[in-house]
């Protein structure tokens, strides 16, 4: 098992107040899920770094998907030995930012089990579940979880309950 994620450290917002973080809530995240199963992990990185500051990053990252655009990754996984791969990601703009679609469009998931997981700050997952299964038709997509990033450091049980829910632990 796999998972990818995308995560963004620098000032991220939580619950109304915008505070710098050395570490993005989904990274802490997935480093949870492979504590807890052991799986590889795979950290999804856009060639150039998103800026520090939320404003700019926002406005960066909503200029990409307006535009449609597919940043180039500074490094790309070949997913063909893995039957299961959780794509973890932040909810940006309603969906997954960008970085996540130039990953899901890079290599083959057919036959594959995809498990999304979004961090999110009262948005849920959005509609980043429906883009994952048109972007990758022919794998079957799972329930996603949808974790809060101010709690990512509790949500250990929720977690694990949705590993355990998708046959995983």
């Amino acid at each position: 098992m796999l998972t990818a994620y995308f995560s963004h450290s620098g000032e991220n917002y939580f619950s109304g107040k915008i505070i710098a973080v050395e570490k993005g809530n989904t990274a802490i995240v997935a480093d949870k899920i492979a504590a807890m199963t052991g799986c590889d992990l795979f950290e999804i990185k856009r060639e150039v770094d998103y800026p520090f500051g939320y404003r700019d990053c926002v406005k960066e990252s909503r200029d990409e998907m307006a535009s449609g655009t597919r940043p180039k990754l500074r490094e790309y996984k070949d997913v063909s030995g893995y039957d299961t791969v959780i794509v973890a990601y932040p909810n940006w703009c309603g969906t997954m930012p960008m970085p996540v679609f130039s990953f899901l469009e890079s290599t083959d998931f057919a036959g594959k089990k995809i498990l999304p997981l979004c961090t999110n700050e009262g948005s849920g997952l959005a509609k980043s579940v429906s883009d994952i299964k048109k972007l990758c038709p022919k794998a079957e997509v799972a329930e996603g979880l949808s974790v809060k990033g101010g709690n990512a450091n509790e949500c250990d049980d929720d977690v694990r309950g949705w590993l355990y829910n998708n046959g995983i632990i």
